[in-house]
């Protein structure tokens, strides 16, 4: 019987998508992965822009397309880059993972063919976060003044 490596087939997913990144100017391609709560898989690839600022980033990409399609639960996403150097998501990527994401998210970050990837939790990657409740705690501190 064939058994099938749920970590191992998120990270092939996210390799897949780096084939479609648009990274001219960095040349540094990114794919990610994200697994919603059904076990539903979206991927995403970095697209840069001549204007940097406009340019979307792997774990966006892949967390627009579940949202557009009604996902907002989400169990793990896998990262990957072209030089399969564990990299992980920027801060930008976390705080926009906050949003749908608790802090026990699992992220895996590829370190190669060969290698187990590294696991985090979002919480480990961005401790404090930004968030609904944070926001409204300031503006109730804000109403005491």
């Amino acid at each position: 019987m064939d058994e099938t490596n749920p970590i191992e087939d998120l990270l092939e997913r996210a390799r897949e998508a780096l084939s479609n990144a648009h990274a001219p100017y960095s040349e540094y391609r990114v794919g990610a992965a994200i697994e919603t709560a059904d076990g539903t898989v979206y991927t995403g690839c970095n697209i840069e822009n001549a204007n940097y600022s406009n340019s979307l980033h792997a774990e966006e990409v892949a967390i627009a397309a579940a949202v557009t399609r009604g996902h907002v639960d989400f169990s793990r996403i896998a990262v990957t880059s072209g030089a399969r150097d564990g990299v992980t998501p920027c801060g930008m990527c976390r705080q926009t993972l906050a949003e749908f994401c608790g802090e026990s998210l699992v992220v895996l970050c590829d370190e190669g063919e060969n290698e187990a990837p590294s696991e985090y939790t979002l919480g480990e990657l961005l401790p404090n976060t930004i968030s609904q409740d944070t926001l409204e705690a300031s503006a109730e501190a804000d109403g005491d003044r």
